[in-house]
């Protein structure tokens, strides 16, 4: 397929771009920021005319493109004011969304978040392990826009039948530069409890991406997306004892198993996640 990915530039934006060129796709990157050269288109996606302009062809770039695949936000509460979060990543979102249907782009694959869980667990979460069958709990503005984006999804596939839209709710992404860190967590099991002590390796984020691309069915669907194991060496009995006592516990936790359960992502995505930071630190 040629797809267009928006964030190219990101965190998990340049290694999903890696992977499905590697994969043999055809991988246009739509960013604000990064160098002019072949597969790569210079847009600010919260003006339509340059996201529907871009998606139509740009140049020899390209003339069309298959799939979408959008990254690009703001990451993270805490970065810019709310209402800048607000404005860029909703209306990003909705050019994107909306100039893809509008020319035919039926298959996208988007990032929303582990946020709309109900992070940053002041509240507890109402069980463990965690899933996407529970309501959305966003506290944040970041979070109540990706909690928006899915909505928007709902709404543009019972307009468009033919639309496949598919929510990556990922967890924090990783790369390995990254978990030089990670033996320092279990000096306080509260430091990350926010997000139950996940992550992602951002190889399996793009991994994810790819079967989404490949198998995800016409209509929306959203799905967590996390590596097997925690961040910590402490085992997780101990770790949801200390800091989460009384939550209700729903199966086995397993020793270090992730506490995002990535379940339904394995069983209708195939998702299988191959790297974990406990291979990289010695």
């Amino acid at each position: 397929m040629r797809i267009a990915v928006t964030g190219s530039t990101g965190k998990l934006g340049s290694v999903v771009v890696r992977e499905l060129a590697a994969a043999g796709h055809d991988v246009i990157g739509f960013d604000q920021h990064g160098t002019r050269g072949p597969g790569f288109v210079q847009v600010d996606l919260t003006d339509y005319g340059q996201v529907i302009d871009a998606l139509t062809g740009v140049g020899d770039q390209h003339d069309g493109v298959d799939a979408l695949v959008h990254l690009a936000a703001i990451p993270a509460p805490g970065i810019r004011p709310d209402v800048a979060t607000f404005h860029n990543n909703i209306s990003a979102t909705f050019n994107v969304f909306w100039a893809a249907l509008r020319l035919g782009i039926t298959k996208i694959v988007y990032a929303s978040s582990e946020t709309v869980q109900g992070l940053p667990f002041d509240a507890p979460p109402p069980y463990i392990p965690v899933d996407e069958d529970y309501p959305a709990r966003p506290e944040s503005v970041y979070s109540v826009v990706k909690h928006l984006e899915e909505q928007l999804a709902i709404e543009l596939c019972r307009w468009y039948p033919r639309a496949s839209i598919t929510a990556l709710r990922f967890s924090n992404v990783m790369v390995p530069e990254d978990y030089a860190e990670f033996p320092s967590f279990d000096a306080d099991p509260r430091a990350r409890k926010w997000n139950l002590w996940s992550y992602i390796d951002a190889r399996d984020g793009a991994q994810a991406v790819a079967r989404a691309l490949e198998v995800a069915p016409a209509g929306f669907d959203r799905f967590l997306i996390a590596a097997a194991d925690t961040v910590m060496s402490r085992p997780n009995a101990d770790l949801v004892a200390a800091v989460f006592p009384g939550v209700e516990l729903r199966g086995e936790l397993g020793e270090h198993d992730s506490l995002f359960s990535t379940a339904k992502a394995r069983r209708l995505l195939g998702y299988q996640p191959q790297h974990s930071w406990r291979d990289e630190v010695g």
